[in-house]
């Protein structure tokens, strides 16, 4: 990712100011200027989604590794589908 990108398919920028920092120094912020997060963070779930999708990560995992872990096992938690047909063919 960069800092300033443009997506094609939405016609708009996209601004990601803090793809410098550090987990850790999100976490120094939010906790120095007392902002409000989710207290799942704490216990190891750095990547939150859905419950039935998001996992805490173990030690020396990829911090994305807690999301969507089990597809793999052909699992869906009900969410999320894959649709065959997008919106605007069904309603034709």
């Amino acid at each position: 990712m960069k800092i300033l990108e443009w997506d094609e398919e939405h016609q708009l920028y996209k601004f990601n100011p803090l793809i410098h920092w550090s987990y850790n120094q999100m976490l120094d912020y939010i906790k120095e200027h007392n902002i409000p997060y989710n207290p799942l963070h704490d216990k190891g779930f750095v990547s939150i989604g859905c419950a039935p999708c998001t996992r805490a990560i173990e030690t020396g995992e990829d911090p994305r590794a807690g999301r969507w872990w089990w597809e793999t096992s052909k699992k869906e938690c009900g969410l999320h589908s894959h649709a065959t047909k997008s919106a605007t063919e069904e309603n034709k």
